[in-house]
């Protein structure tokens, strides 16, 4: 029979720590990526993310003391998540054991925390890379080892952590949000990784100038893994010593990706810029943020549709064509497909970014909503019932109706609720100037009558 993970009296490993043990202090070998060989060895060594690893600041503070519990690292491909959780193992002399979730199972993990359940005085700090790939059950199992302090996690994701970690395990972390690394410190890596003998591509003598750097490092969008590998893959192509000039550099710009995922937080966050810039009354703003879009993969049918919401939330009444012309955009789309429908989504786009706005009709709906919530709800008045069928004549349903159309401009002067509501005031924008002409002239009319 198997031992139980609970039993603290014998080990299920003798002496062998489990193989995702990481030895921080064995040196980069040659074979490894360039990324690899040149992460950070000390917080100083780290790019960016000065707005939490400037001295005083929370982090550093924690990682000084050596008194954190559990950190969340939130942030895009490349920013230094696993760098900085290696750096922080490292000078807090702990035993730093990598999980990547995406190939980890409950086995392995009930294997590591086992492990550092019976040697408390090693501080395992366990590291779990895309931790939002762990089901609920997984995240739970880590919960009452976190709590009794016998690992500390940190994990990494590119994923917002209120969505996709559970509330129990990120309110026992600190959450540390990482931001893409600006161009100029991209480029500052790639210079010193040019000139390092040691771990770097300094043996292979290659030069290549500032203005070169710091286009490689525009080309890779703030990820700092993917512009060290692209510098590595340029340099390997050529002879050593070998100067890097603009023809390799555009080689690797023909094939450049925007960083875009279709499932992740650079989409909700660029269909959201979008979306106030159309509000806004932006056309470059929201030509630059559908451009985007479409150059990582969006469906256009999703550009659409949000299109289409924005013509009767943002728009409404102050220019009715705008949802006839989004509709038909929406239609375009689904039998033109790419790439031409972009031509559509363009001229869609436009039409909302330039059009007059109105929320009247997002904010009348809301009133409503409101007044139903909040009071009682208004029986329909006897004269405006449907009066279809016997029993509902003999009920006296639709005796006293006003018809409309036999009065002076439509107005009879009949009261639609019983208890008269404000809830639709007209903007003096577009077209919707007109209506609020129209309704001031029928209030005229109807307080005569």
């Amino acid at each position: 029979m198997a031992r139980s993970t609970d039993d603290d009296s014998g080990s299920l490993f003798g002496e062998e720590a489990p193989r995702r043990d990481t030895d921080l202090s064995v040196k980069p070998s040659a074979h490894q990526p360039l990324a690899a060989r040149m992460r950070p060895r000390s917080l100083a060594e780290i790019a960016g993310q000065a707005h939490i690893l400037k001295p005083g600041n929370l982090l550093p503070r924690l990682i000084a003391s050596n008194r954190f519990g559990s950190l969340m690292f939130y942030g895009p491909p490349g920013c230094g998540k696993t760098s900085l959780a290696e750096v922080i193992a490292r000078e807090t002399k702990s035993r730093f054991v990598r999980v990547n979730a995406v190939m980890s199972n409950v086995a392995e993990l009930r294997e590591i925390l086992a492990y550092a359940r019976r040697r408390p005085a090693e501080a395992t700090i366990l590291f779990i890379d895309e931790l939002h790939r762990f089901n609920k059950s997984q995240q739970d199992l880590l919960l009452p080892d976190v709590e009794e302090g016998n690992v500390r996690l940190i994990g990494a994701t590119t994923h917002n952590p209120g969505f996709y970690v559970n509330p129990p395990l990120l309110s026992r972390s600190h959450l540390f949000r990482l931001e893409p690394l600006a161009t100029s410190e991209v480029a500052g890596v790639l210079r010193s990784a040019l000139a390092d003998h040691e771990r770097g591509l300094g043996a292979r003598g290659h030069t290549a100038d500032d203005k070169l750097l710091t286009a490689l490092a525009v080309l890779c969008d703030g990820d700092l893994r993917r512009a060290l590998n692209a510098l590595e893959v340029i340099a390997l192509s050529l002879p050593e010593k070998a100067p890097i000039t603009e023809n390799e550099l555009e080689l690797f710009a023909r094939e450049r990706r925007i960083r875009y995922d279709a499932d992740e937080d650079e989409h909700y966050d660029t269909i959201s810029a979008f979306i106030k810039s159309c509000r806004g009354s932006d056309p470059d703003a929201a030509m630059y943020w559908l451009a985007k879009m479409l150059a990582g993969g969006e469906d256009p049918r999703f550009i659409a549709r949000r299109l289409v919401i924005l013509a009767s939330e943002d728009v409404g009444l102050a220019d009715p064509q705008a949802l006839p012309l989004t509709v038909a955009a929406h239609h375009a789309c689904d039998f033109i497909g790419l790439p031409e429908a972009e031509l559509t989504l363009a001229h869609a786009t436009l039409y909302i970014a330039t059009a007059p706005k109105s929320n009247s009709a997002t904010l009348a709906l809301g009133e409503a909503h409101r007044v139903l919530k909040e009071q009682p709800v208004q029986a329909v008045p006897p004269a405006l019932r449907d009066k279809s069928g016997m029993a509902s004549k003999q009920a006296g349903h639709g005796k006293g109706y006003l018809y409309s159309h036999d009065f002076p401009e439509n107005i009879s002067g009949q009261a639609y609720l019983e208890k008269p509501l404000a809830l639709y005031t007209p903007k003096p924008v577009g077209w919707e100037s007109k209506i609020a002409e129209r309704l001031a002239r029928w209030r005229q009319l109807r307080s005569s009558l």
